[in-house]
């Protein structure tokens, strides 16, 4: 059976190390470039990502081009689904406002249950 899907979980890939943040980020831009349905899953301190501001500020590179905003807008357009872990945003987050481009909140259960399908794989940043 082919892969058609990706769940790319983020979990150390977090604010404070951008750089570690874009790699997944590029996957799942491939991925959907290859027609694969694909997830990011925001877990532990990478959740952040989703608060208002955060993404914004931080570049992925030396020169200062992209943001993870950026990356996570271009994402968005392509049908990327963006979720946050439930679990980690009860640990992480303080009333910041979410940004527009995150399709909701899911947890550890629906990442596991992904590997039940012989159609998906799931990666771990």
């Amino acid at each position: 059976m082919a892969i058609t899907r990706a769940v790319l979980v983020l979990w150390q890939s977090d604010p404070r190390h951008p750089d570690k943040a874009a790699a997944p980020l590029v996957y799942a831009l491939c991925a959907r470039a290859l027609d694969m349905e694909v997830e990011i899953h925001l877990t532990s301190s990478a959740v952040a990502w989703a608060f208002e501001g955060v993404a914004a500020a931080a570049y992925s590179d030396a020169k200062r081009e992209q943001t993870i905003l950026s990356y996570l807008q271009r994402c968005h357009e392509l049908d990327v689904k963006i979720y946050m872990c439930g679990m980690a945003l009860a640990e992480h987050h303080r009333g910041e406002p979410i940004i527009a481009e995150i399709t909701g909140q899911t947890g550890a259960t629906a990442v596991m249950a992904q590997l039940q399908r012989e159609d998906t794989r799931v990666l771990i940043f």
